[in-house]
């Protein structure tokens, strides 16, 4: 049996003004993808069940990976879907199974459903009778386009997300047993008019893990050959942008669809609580004032991990309005700042214009002068999966109470891989501002008194209604609070 892996991850936030670029994407092609043994990615995770099977032979392809950001370039999608489709598509009629790891919110100028695009193109190429199996982030945006191109499909089941590799693992065994006992599984989905949000999202403790358990339990207790719920991500405005659930069956008896209509109906009954919760900045800093022990603020509005720009000043000057004069650490995406700081040098005295260089509509530059504390090239490996991180030319950059990072491309913030790379430890500072909705625990929450979900303004705000969607299906909740939801499941079995 040859199996081809493929792979192409990107999340992107509608809202976010700077399209992202095809450069933005790392490459990896052929056995370079093999490197992947051992980490906690999705094609580590497969590899390892591939590995233990003498009658298997693995043919990796490509990798496509880049960092959240703004929607895809038309002519970066073209670019890079033609290069992907290149590097899979002469390999047909020579495989006998497929796996593509993919994200599922990406998004590009011209084209809203990239992934739903790779795989029409990749079944039109090698034909009705070769399985297919994906995996996704459960924040993906799953389109009736790709179902009807997959046999099946593995989603992550934990938010913050540490499920990586146990999701490529689940999506290799899957693929297995289709091919080995020829199965036609039924999918089933149903469309939930939501959008969640908030601390309830958290899988370990939040009612979207209590949803998520149940699935689980359809897929350990042999009922499903896999179940999940997928909650989109809200700021990728596409068609299909929903929360949605999946079951895969084996037969085709009902009992799919009946187990997504009860999933869909745990997710909706608890639509009130999945709702982020915020609290106003100038409230934030007044209670702020009142902790001797180290304490969080929580930016998810410019989250980089989400697709956001990065460049958000606004907590920053919330602080210094609010007259807080304990110690602060903070990271913002500002390339001019870290540019200026390294031509100047270390210990040398800079003034910045800091923030405001990417989203100029939310965000305005704020003065300051700084000592240059020391420089890099933004280069760490993230503490989840290993893999490597890529911040642009970096600088660390002090100012009256505040010691900022600043960063030239918006890399993932959710763990403290690049502060840490740069010399600086989180729990040395009073506040420390961070620009992820939601982190591993034991990052943050667990050493820290306080973690505030700050209002602030940024395209990835928790505020969903206040974006501006204009392509996903309407009415969807919380945007219009009185959304009505019928549960309907459809069913897609492609090889029936």
């Amino acid at each position: 049996m040859k199996i081809l892996i493929a792979e192409c991850m990107q999340e992107i936030s509608s809202f976010n003004p700077l399209p992202s670029q095809y450069e933005d994407f790392k490459i990896d092609n052929g056995d370079a993808l093999l490197k992947r043994r051992g980490l906690n990615t999705s094609i580590g995770g497969a590899l390892a069940v591939f590995d233990k099977r003498s009658d298997v032979s693995i043919l990796p392809t490509i990798s496509a990976r880049a960092d959240s950001a703004g929607i895809l370039s038309a002519e970066g999608w073209q670019l890079l879907a033609a290069e992907i489709l290149a590097a899979v598509l002469p390999h047909k009629g020579t495989v006998d199974a497929l796996y593509i790891s993919l994200h599922g919110a990406m998004g590009a100028i011209g084209e809203a459903d990239p992934e739903g695009y790779l795989l029409e193109e990749i079944r039109r190429s090698f034909g009705p009778d070769v399985p297919i199996v994906i995996s996704l982030d459960l924040h993906g945006i799953l389109t009736d386009r790709m179902l009807r191109q997959i046999d099946g499909l593995t989603i992550y089941q934990t938010y913050p997300h540490v499920d990586f590799a146990d999701t490529g693992l689940r999506a290799a065994r899957l693929l297995l047993d289709i091919f080995d006992r020829k199965l036609k599984p039924t999918i089933a989905r149903v469309v939930v008019p939501l959008l969640a949000r908030g601390d309830e999202c958290v899988t370990k403790n939040g009612l979207y893990g209590d949803v998520l358990a149940d699935g689980q339990l359809l897929e350990h207790s042999g009922k499903a050959l896999a179940a999940g719920v997928m909650i989109g991500n809200p700021f990728t405005d596409a068609p299909e942008l929903c929360t949605q659930t999946i079951v895969v069956t084996e037969k085709n008896d009902g009992s799919a669809e009946a187990a997504a209509i009860k999933l869909a109906e745990a997710m909706w009954a608890g639509r009130h609580r999945l709702v982020g919760k915020l609290i106003a900045p100038e409230k934030a800093v007044a209670l702020a004032h009142h902790f001797d022990k180290p304490i969080i603020f929580t930016d998810a509005a410019d989250a980089t991990s989400s697709g956001a720009s990065g460049d958000s000043n606004a907590l920053i000057k919330a602080l210094r309005e609010g007259g807080y004069k304990k110690r602060v650490l903070a990271q913002i995406v500002d390339a001019p700042a870290a540019k200026a700081a390294h031509e100047a040098g270390v210990g040398a005295t800079i003034d910045v214009a800091l923030g405001g260089t990417v989203d100029t509509r939310r965000f305005q530059p704020l003065k300051v002068r700084a000592n240059v504390e020391s420089l890099s090239r933004g280069r760490a490996v993230l503490e989840t999966m290993g893999l490597p991180l890529d911040a642009g030319m970096s600088a660390v950059l002090s100012f009256e109470n505040f010691t900022v990072l600043a960063i030239s491309k918006p890399a993932f913030l959710f763990d403290r891989a690049l502060y840490y790379a740069n010399g600086l430890d989180p729990e040395r500072f009073d506040l420390t501002i961070v620009k992820s909705p939601h982190t591993e625990f034991h990052m943050y929450d667990q050493w820290v008194a306080k973690n505030f979900n700050v209002d602030a303004p940024g395209s990835t705000s928790a505020y969903v209604a206040g974006l501006g969607h204009r392509l996903c299906a309407r009415p969807i909740y919380p945007i219009e609070a009185d959304t009505s939801f019928t549960p309907r499941a459809v069913t897609y079995r492609r090889r029936s």
